[in-house]
This record gives structure tokens, sequence and C-alpha cells, in this order.
């Protein structure tokens, strides 16, 4: 949604220049950006998945109706088709698999298992 709301921006442009300590020039690009800052978008979901309640199917479904969004644009649309936004789709995957594992593990840690006592 940013690359089309952004037109005349220019995502593989260099935005700064890192000196390395090897003496290799490190150029740092908008899609770098881009998907290090997906990156971190991740980590937090993956925190907020391991909660538990209405909420939390809410952003599950969420997260798989904008996975199959991206892989329809991915695959539809002409712009969509680059190597960044394969693999901010393949971390929206990351996110609905991990957001479901997740769930899946903490709900069978919460079946509660009742004795009847013989009296």
């Amino acid at each position: 949604m940013i690359a089309f709301l952004t037109p005349g921006v220019s995502w593989t442009s260099p935005v700064t220049t890192v000196r390395m300590m090897s003496g290799q020039d490190w150029v740092l690009t908008w899609e770098d950006i881009l998907l290090a800052f997906a990156i971190f978008l991740l980590w937090i979901e993956l925190i907020k998945s391991t909660r538990a309640g209405s909420r939390s199917i809410m952003d599950h479904v969420l997260a798989m109706a904008l996975f199959i969004g991206m892989l329809v644009e991915f695959l539809l649309v002409q712009r969509a088709a680059t190597s960044t936004f394969f693999l901010l789709m393949a971390i929206a995957l990351v996110d609905v698999l991990a957001g479901f594992i997740v769930g899946m593990r903490s709900a069978t840690r919460q079946i509660e298992i009742e004795r009847s006592d013989p009296a």
C-alpha cells in the first residue's frame, strides 16, 4: 500500500552509506528500511499472538486476510511482482503460521482434565 501511495519514490535509491570496519560500503535503500520495519512489526505480532481471547482470533483472521490479499496482488499486479514484495509476503505468511501454531500450542495447555473420585 505504501508503494502505491508513493509513486514518485524510488525504493532502490540509496538512503545512506555506512563504511564497515572491513572497508566495505554498506548501501542502505528504502527497500531495506521497509523490510527491517516489517520484521520489527512481525516481532510485535509474535508477542501479541501469545495472548488468549477472542481478540487474538480476530488478529489471526486479519493476518490471514492480509496474506491472501498480498498473494493475489503479487500474482496479478505487475507493479507488485518484486523481490521486496515477495519478502514482505513471506513475513506475512510467517505471521499467519506463527499465530496459529502459538494459538494451538497454548490452547492444548489450557485443557483441564477433571478426575472423578469414587466415593
